[in-house]
């Protein structure tokens, strides 16, 4: 891939008003294209993911003097960002915000719809005081609507937009899809919000609002649900790991511990190439097997020929076996088997990154990188997550120009600060008590030379 000399969005400034996945995430993205994030928080109301139950762990479990600066969730979703941390609930510090505004290109934000507007930074106020400014408001339910100013969060929305009910198995209670999954959606959402703005703008001359409900992202994700009850008056419903129409279709256990292995047979020609593969060529014949809706009658005798050859079988092993013979297949990988992938190696999604030396944390992985490539350039992450409030001083006198008097003014009275007042607890346990509580399903201690990094 050819690097360009200069990212897409240099020379673009964005406020990152968000806290925890989607808007987070979004904005990191945006600074691996190249774009300049001041993200903001209050010394009293730090990022949820600088501790409590969204932070993720320490570097090496070690909290030092300033855990909420190393969280492992905090630092994936935040590189190469800014930090100023000033206080909103305060008129100066509402006063800064605006000062920002008038000289940024795109604000993210994710408070509940009644904050903005009683700042009177809503749309329609913040066009006057920027008219080129592209704001992106990600909610739970959006800015019109019944539900519109109630709070939500991803893991809540699974259930008020339809996937908790067909996520489970026949006859079980709804489950979650993942973690936060809906977060991730927005977060992708959220960026192509942005990137249409900075469009409209260059067209139009004028900035743009992008309302962005989470609630209806979920929905348009159940689409097929939602289409079917229309046309058909089906609720759907809890079907596991298996599908309506092909067969088979299952998760299945692996040799070793906690391995498992998926596998989906969508035709007749796929079902006599996994017939062969699991050494049952005769059940290709079997008239018991013969057609699709056959097999999914007969979909408990199946399962258990494939578990007693699964069973024998490494997962990529297995994986391996499957796709060569074309039938889909993919072992199913957990953290670790993720940062040895070949095809996310090969593929560059997994970055490290180098800390300071006085942040004690040495060269740390980002597993999340970017979705995508692109054939002309090769963006990358800029740097480090920042430290709580590491900008202040450069935001408010590089990119403000406020005197010293004035800064010192604002750090005396409390609207600025570099430490949270009100630091959120991280849990105090060793590895082995994580691992006990079931926090995690094993860890390896030799990591750091198994990846490479100090």
């Amino acid at each position: 891939m050819i690097r360009m000399s200069k990212l897409p969005l240099a020379g673009i400034r964005v406020i990152d008003s968000s806290y925890v996945f989607a808007g987070p995430y979004a904005t990191g993205l945006l600074a691996d294209l190249g774009a300049e994030v001041i993200k903001i928080e209050g010394p009293a109301r730090p990022d949820f993911t600088r501790g409590g139950a969204f932070s993720g762990l320490l570097p090496d479990n070690d909290p030092q003097h300033d855990p909420w600066n190393r969280t492992s969730t905090y630092n994936l979703v935040n590189r190469g960002k800014k930090s100023l941390v000033v206080d909103l609930s305060r008129k100066e510090g509402r006063e800064v915000l605006v000062d920002l505004l008038k000289v940024s290109d795109i604000i993210v934000e994710n408070f509940t719809p009644r904050v903005m507007r009683g700042w009177g930074l809503d749309y329609p106020n913040l066009k006057k005081i920027n008219p080129g400014i592209v704001m992106v408001s990600n909610t739970g339910y959006g800015r019109g609507g019944p539900y519109s100013s109630y709070p939500a969060q991803a893991t809540t929305q699974e259930a008020t937009h339809g996937l908790a009910a067909v996520t489970g198995y026949v006859g079980g209670e709804p489950s979650k899809a993942g973690q936060s999954f809906v977060d991730f959606l927005a977060a992708w959402a959220i960026v192509n919000a942005a990137l249409l703005g900075l469009r409209h703008r260059r067209r139009f001359g004028e900035g743009l609002w992008a309302d962005i409900g989470m609630y209806q992202l979920g929905c348009y994700n159940v689409s097929e649900y939602v289409l079917d009850y229309t046309a058909n008056g089906a609720a759907g419903g809890r079907i596991g790991n298996r599908h309506r129409q092909y067969a088979p279709q299952g998760c299945y256990r692996c040799a070793g511990n906690d391995a498992w292995c998926v596998l989906s047979v969508r035709d007749d020609e796929q079902w006599r190439a996994l017939c062969e593969v699991i050494g049952h060529p005769e059940l290709s014949l079997d008239t018991r097997f013969a057609t699709e809706v056959a097999r999914r009658a007969q979909h408990d005798v199946i399962d258990e020929v494939i578990g007693r050859w699964t069973a024998t079988q490494d997962k990529t092993q297995a994986m391996q076996r499957l796709q060569a013979a074309g039938v889909p297949a993919g072992a199913v990988l957990d953290g670790k088997d993720l940062h040895f992938d070949p095809q996310l190696v090969a593929r560059g999604l997994l970055e490290t990154v180098d800390y300071p030396r006085e942040r004690n944390m040495g060269s740390r992985r980002i597993i999340i990188g970017r979705p995508w490539r692109f054939s002309a350039m090769a963006p990358a992450v800029q740097g480090p997550a920042p430290t709580f409030g590491e900008h202040n001083r450069e935001v408010l006198r590089d990119v403000l120009g406020y005197d010293e008097a004035r800064v010192r003014d604002l750090e005396n009275a409390g609207i600025l600060a570099d430490k949270p007042t009100k630091a959120r607890p991280i849990p105090d346990l060793t590895m082995d008590e994580r691992v006990k509580l079931g926090r995690l399903a094993y860890w390896e201690p030799d990591y750091k030379r198994k990846l490479g990094i100090g």
